[in-house]
């Protein structure tokens, strides 16, 4: 599953997971998971550069990422377990402005979530390394100051019921991420800043990632 980008079919973002994350938005809590889908084009790994479009007000949004390792639909949440193969750091990053524009217009989120750089997603973690998946320290800073930092305790919904709900509409295959949700302190990121994030259970870090951020270059003028 090291190269599950290669293969996953689908990279599926749970939103508003965690309650203070809403409210800091000015978003109701839900009361049932939902999710919106974000294209396998956005992905990028370590190391490589998240670009901020022109006019846009992008957004970093820390993330535990679930890596499903065998197709499955109509999956309950106590069978989840075994459609898990493990775990990544990710990052939603967010055209902000774009998102609150198409809510308030009543239109899908698609172009603020789909921008290609978008989908910043570490190296795989087995699933024995994570033995809870509810207790995990996810932590981000720009140029070396903390502004996200949570643990998947305080999910509004868990793993196995994430993968209950999603699975209920559409079928999982081998390779597919779920993103589940981020945590408060969302915020803007500039060109020329630099991401950190990490994952740790138990003070023992997993998985380190660094995305500088740069202007999304205008191929049309090259």
């Amino acid at each position: 599953m090291a190269d599950f980008m290669k293969t996953g079919r689908k990279i599926i973002a749970i939103g508003r997971n965690y309650s203070e994350h809403a409210k800091e938005l000015g978003n109701a809590v839900p009361t049932e998971p939902f999710f919106f889908l974000k294209p396998t084009s956005s992905y990028i790994t370590d190391g490589q550069s998240i670009e901020i479009p022109a006019g846009c007000e992008v957004h970093h949004e820390l993330e535990l990422a679930v890596i499903i390792g065998k197709e499955g639909r109509d999956i309950l949440a106590e069978d989840a377990e075994a459609y898990i193969a493990g775990y990544a750091l990710s990052l939603d990053m967010t055209a902000r402005n774009l998102q609150d524009k198409a809510k308030k217009e009543s239109r899908p989120w698609t172009a603020s979530k789909g921008y290609d750089t978008f989908s910043p997603i570490g190296a795989f973690i087995p699933k024995e390394q994570i033995p809870d998946h509810g207790n995990v320290d996810l932590s981000l800073q720009i140029d070396g100051v903390t502004k996200q930092q949570g643990n998947t305790r305080d999910m509004i919904f868990s793993v196995p019921a994430l993968i209950e709900n999603v699975s209920s509409i559409m079928k999982l295959e081998e390779g597919d991420v779920i993103m589940t949700g981020t945590p408060k302190g969302v915020g803007r990121v500039l060109p020329g800043e630099t991401i950190t994030c990490d994952l740790s259970v138990d003070g023992k870090v997993l998985s380190y990632l660094t995305f500088p951020a740069i202007n999304r270059p205008n191929l049309k003028r090259q």
